[in-house]
């Protein structure tokens, strides 16, 4: 798999730094140890029990506390009440990356860790495993995606930002499920068609990945039905759905980040799909 990582180091352009940032495990100087791995959280003030939780997976050549340096995104999703788990990818090649790739060979079993970083976090920190916003971000939203697919009761909505499928694309998937992708309109690394990079390795195409989790969750047409072009982010919904299933793609002026309000945006649409 060591084309792959360098087909991935060059797909985004990075240059990684070796600086080992601090861990967070709550107040605990450290990262949170389980069998499977580690990651890093941080909590809302008072540390509310029964607290939602956004689990956010890092881009290519990063780890948890990139994550949460992210101020933008962290504060607010902090102030709502939510906690904040960054899990952290293994080594693959000489950087970091998630196991996602359809050719990805051998590797950690992403979904078993996951699911063991939500269920530990929930018995640490008082967390509520039943309200579980899946995110990531580049690669960590490929990871996502596929999780999605895979797995959608791994958590109870996902939320990829600036990554999705990578080719051969998906032909199903296993379940309805509620998702809202999240896509600069400028994004040049990873393109909202895709683009071929490395050693032939393809991204894919956001638009079919739409139309998949349309198909997925049974909606009545694969167009949208629903528009919104009033804010920063313009927004397409699929509303004719399987019961229970949410579906939005919301796109950005901007290219291959995380953007501002990106955090209120989506927890306003998980509080909305996923009322209490």
């Amino acid at each position: 798999m060591k084309t792959l990582a360098l087909a991935v180091t060059a797909a985004l352009g990075l240059s990684v730094s070796t600086t080992t940032a601090l861990a967070n495990c709550g107040s605990q100087p450290e990262s949170c140890m389980i069998a499977e791995g580690d990651y890093e959280a941080k909590l809302p003030p008072n540390s509310p029990e029964n607290a939602p939780m956004v689990v956010f997976l890092h881009g290519y050549g990063g780890n948890g506390n990139g994550s949460l340096g992210r101020k933008s995104m962290v504060q607010p999703i902090l102030d709502r009440g939510y906690g904040i788990i960054a899990p952290n990818a293994l080594m693959r090649g000489n950087n970091t990356s998630w196991n996602f790739h359809p050719q990805r060979g051998s590797g950690r079993d992403e979904a078993a860790f996951i699911r063991a970083v939500i269920k530990d976090a929930a018995a640490r920190f008082n967390l509520n495993p039943d309200r579980v916003l899946l995110a990531g971000f580049s690669i960590g939203g490929s990871m996502t995606s596929y999780l999605a697919c895979q797995t959608p009761d791994i958590a109870t909505a996902f939320a990829p930002v600036s990554g999705s499928f990578w080719r051969p694309h998906p032909t199903e998937c296993a379940a309805p499920l509620r998702l809202l992708h999240t896509h600069g309109w400028r994004d040049g690394t990873v393109p909202l068609e895709g683009r071929t990079v490395g050693s032939g390795f393809t991204q894919g195409d956001v638009f079919y990945a739409m139309s998949l989790w349309a198909s997925t969750n049974k909606c009545a047409q694969p167009r949208a039905d629903g528009f919104d072009t009033t804010a920063p982010f313009w927004r397409r919904s699929w509303t004719e759905c399987a019961p229970n299933s949410a579906l939005e793609l919301a796109l950005f002026d901007g290219g291959h980040v995380v953007p501002d309000g990106w955090a209120d945006m989506a927890l306003d649409w998980f509080a909305t799909t996923v009322p209490e």
